[in-house]
């Protein structure tokens, strides 16, 4: 029987580890348990890679469970793939135009394209290791230090991030959907926004209680994925089915006038599209579900699920944003693009059951993708328990850690409720951790300075952290120039 050790690498020192020995089908059939401290090994240690922590995989979120497949590595990349933030893409058109929003569109699509590559690649780049999570990549490439200060604020900011954008999103439909079927209520109370979040926060809550780990997400992450293809298609199908609004502009000059408002909107643009490509971050996770053997390592799964997510992702971003566009040109609402068009102009133009319908997909596919970016912060929370009593993270404390997330990002979607319009500075930091530090690990890790390949690669590496220092230098020139804009600041 060939056999292959599933975790991290064995060496001296080590002191409740498990590992794993999996047959050629990745199923287990056999465990030994071996000491390991939990400590971190310095650099230069001969215990572990680079001095990444030895943990027991099998405690945490992201690793607990390895029975995934290619299937339900296209479920979870579909449903964290596709957002709310689809359908501001739109919106970077306006500020582009229709020659260089497809041509930005189209090169931030094949440029994550390689870059999600890089990181399947990497994955099991050293032999007996695998690289679960994006801070472990980071500090196997760029060493404990480094590392963690490179990948550590990013990869938790953009998880958390987003999961409140969920609910700003999320907790706002809902009210859009309350308000779409009850319009002729006697109510003389209805629920405020902030009540919204909390009704949106503890369906999310109490979903993630039923999911203990990412693979357990899968059917969820399927649900999902059909809600985000639903209402993306819906919502193309519906505009080309009206037709353009009457006075629709396709003129990027029309909409600001001076030289540095320009500036600020193409930058605007590019955080756009970045921040729909956010999903980066989660990559590896989602392939350190998936089990591997010497016959069949967990890339060629990892890969097959990437053709087939990415295919349908093209069918949903491509015609949203191309025929967003062309609905409305440059009427598309600032903040929030087409979901606030859709409650808006289109919200007089479509038959409420369509409405209805677009509404509650939204609503569910919010709920299905906080699960799997919540679990990041789940996975490293629970790590900071189990480092410091060396046992598995009791039910009643994994309970605990989620609710405290989920208050949390309640608090935070309450005082920031604007969080949605600050594109520049969420997708300036989803700029260079897709597109950027992916390059830089591959080729700090495989060092073929010979290969044109690697030079090319490095040229994109550059390339992105460049233009994500850009964008967020942009956002903060954008904030200043806005100021207490009410309208900026204001929740939808």
């Amino acid at each position: 029987m060939e056999e292959m050790v599933d975790g991290f690498n064995q060496g001296e020192g080590d002191s409740e580890n498990r590992i794993h020995i999996m047959n050629d089908e990745g199923q287990i059939v056999s465990k030994r348990m071996v000491e390991n401290q939990f400590t971190t090994p310095e650099p230069d240690s001969e215990n572990g890679q680079n001095g990444i922590n030895k943990q027991p995989e099998e405690w945490l979120p992201i690793t607990q469970s390895r029975k995934g497949n290619s299937w339900t590595a296209t479920f979870h990349l579909l449903c964290s793939g596709i957002g709310t933030q689809t359908l501001s893409l739109p919106l970077a058109f306006v500020y582009l135009g229709w020659f260089w929003g497809i041509l930005c569109l189209c090169v931030a699509f094949v440029w994550q394209l390689y870059t999600i590559g890089l990181l399947v690649s990497l994955h099991e780049s050293v032999p007996g290791t695998r690289y679960s999570r994006y801070l472990q990549l980071s500090i196997a490439a760029f060493g404990v230090k480094l590392g963690k200060v490179m990948a550590i604020f990013p990869v938790l900011y953009l998880a958390g991030g987003t999961c409140v954008m969920f609910i700003i999103a999320g907790g706002g439909t809902m009210k859009l959907f309350y308000q779409l079927i009850c319009d002729d209520c006697s109510s003389k109370h209805p629920l405020t926004t902030t009540e919204w979040f909390l009704v949106f926060i503890c369906l999310t809550i109490l979903v993630s209680l039923f999911c203990p780990n990412l693979h357990s997400v899968s059917l969820v992450s399927l649900f999902g994925a059909i809600m985000a293809v639903g209402y993306c298609t819906t919502l193309w199908v519906m505009m080309v089915a009206k037709g353009k609004i009457d006075g629709a502009v396709y003129d990027p000059s029309k909409v600001v006038a001076s030289e540095a408002g320009r500036a600020r909107s193409t930058l605007n643009a590019l955080a756009i599209i970045a921040l729909a490509f956010r999903g980066h971050n989660v990559v590896l996770e989602i392939q350190g579900t998936l089990p591997s053997t010497p016959n069949r390592s967990s890339a060629k799964s990892m890969l097959k699920g990437v053709r087939a997510s990415y295919l349908i992702i093209a069918m949903c971003f491509f015609p949203v944003a191309i025929v967003g566009y062309w609905a409305f040109g440059n009427k598309i609402p600032v903040n929030g693009g087409m979901l606030t068009a859709i409650s808006t102009t289109l919200h007089h133009n479509a038959s409420k059951p369509v409405l209805g319908i677009i509404y509650v997909q939204v609503v569910l596919s919010c709920v299905s993708a906080f699960q799997i970016y919540s679990m990041v912060i789940y996975d490293n929370l629970e790590l900071a328990y189990v480092s410091r009593t060396s046992h598995e993270c009791p039910k009643l404390v994994r309970m605990g850690i989620r609710i405290f997330f989920g208050g949390m990002t309640f608090f935070i979607s309450v005082v920031f409720p604007f969080l949605p319009s600050l594109a520049l500075l969420v997708g300036g930091f989803a700029l260079h951790l897709t597109f950027g530090y992916p390059c830089l690990m591959w080729i700090v890790m495989k060092r073929q300075r010979t290969s044109i390949r690697w030079w090319f690669t490095l040229g994109l590496g550059c390339l992105g952290i460049g233009l994500s220092v850009l964008v967020i230098v942009g956002g903060v020139w954008n904030l200043v120039c806005r100021g207490l804009d009410a309208n900026f600041f204001h929740p939808r």
